[in-house]
């Protein structure tokens, strides 16, 4: 079983910078793949970037530029630097474990962990 957990959601101003972690444990928890995604009320879950070591290839179109999807060498720690924010921004934000195939990677349903929700909220 793989247990996910994350930090650092807060309240913040257009422009500035946020970083959100995700704490991961579990016995197998290394061997998966690991990916940010966010969901505003009333909207369905986003796709925000995948952690693949592709850089920026697969980030969504709306964070490129602005996002950074970083894990740490231990493989334990997953993070999202979040810079120049604006409103659309705001959601709660899911980090998510799985191995979902390179097609599948923006679809939710492919993923098999979740954690609870940073909620991020940016006033404007």
């Amino acid at each position: 079983q793989v247990q996910l957990v994350e930090s650092g959601g807060s309240l913040v101003q257009t422009g500035v910078s946020l970083r959100l972690v995700c704490a991961g444990s579990g016995r197998t928890f290394r061997n998966y793949g690991m990916a940010w995604f966010r969901q505003s009320p009333g909207q369905v879950r986003e796709f925000v970037a995948p952690s693949r070591g592709t850089g920026t290839l697969h980030y969504a179109d709306s964070v490129k530029g602005r996002f950074t999807i970083s894990r740490d060498n231990t493989k334990t720690r997953l993070y999202l630097q979040m810079t120049k924010m604006k409103p659309e921004d705001a959601a709660v934000y899911f980090c998510a474990a799985g191995q979902p195939i390179l097609s599948a990677m923006t679809d939710p349903r492919y993923w098999n962990y979740w954690g609870q929700g940073t909620q991020v909220t940016v006033s404007s």
